[in-house]
């Protein structure tokens, strides 16, 4: 399916409090693809643009907010980690049941995009709780009956968090001294920033990417490099 060309959608975005939601809500509102955006979030975020308005949610009762899920793109950016959440339960509560309770309900209400953001590796068949609680995701979002549905895989994400996460610090230093040497099929290993993960979600919810579902984080560089290029 062709992308919709039309450039008075609107877009909803999940998880604007985040680093990619951060980025994403501010692209999407200067994009001239979307005449407005709607941020669904706990707390307020402290973005202020003419397109966007901000309805708080504690998001403990998806199906209430059906009224409200009305547009042409979803963007789901939520994501925690296992420390964050407390354990593994909670964890997956955000990581899986919330992006795949949006999925289902925007296909009940006819939504013609959705986007949603995983991880590197994810995989349902892992050993690893994360990666397999992110593949299982995958499948059950890509099951759902919308006329456009794509993944994003991104690998250790670049960019300023609100909080200081020094594992995860450390592990950026080292992925950038040993990127170069990350060729070929290891490419996706790379790091990426995460306002490129955003610019690359917006293209492929507005340009013809409908030859697959999935998008590997090198993909993700290469996406957002073209739009640069034009």
């Amino acid at each position: 399916m062709k992308a919709d060309t039309n450039e008075n959608k609107t877009a909803l975005i999940f998880g604007a409090s985040g680093l990619i939601g951060n980025y994403l809500v501010h692209h999407l509102c200067e994009s001239r693809h979307y005449r407005e955006v709607l941020s669904f979030s706990r707390h307020t975020i402290s973005f202020r643009h003419d397109k966007l308005k901000q309805i708080i949610t504690d998001l403990k009762d998806v199906s209430a907010l059906k009224s409200d899920l009305q547009g042409h793109d979803v963007f789901c950016c939520l994501g925690t980690t296992i420390k964050k959440a407390g354990n593994q339960k909670n964890f997956r509560k955000i990581d899986f049941d919330l992006p795949v309770q949006l999925a289902r309900l925007s296909e009940e209400n006819k939504i013609r995009g959705f986007f949603v953001v995983s991880s590197i590796g994810a995989n349902s068949t892992s050993s690893n709780f994360y990666l397999r609680t992110k593949g299982e995701m995958e499948k059950e979002v890509l099951d759902c009956g919308i006329p456009r549905i794509a993944v994003v895989r991104p690998s250790m994400l670049l960019g300023k968090r609100n909080e200081f996460r020094f594992g995860e610090q450390a592990g950026k230093i080292l992925m950038l001294v040993f990127s170069v040497f990350l060729l070929g099929k290891y490419r996706k290993y790379r790091a990426i920033e995460a306002e490129t993960v955003a610019e690359a979600l917006i293209k492929i919810a507005n340009d013809d990417y409908s030859d697959q579902d999935i998008y590997e984080s090198d993909e993700l560089v290469e996406i957002a490099k073209s739009t640069k290029n034009k």
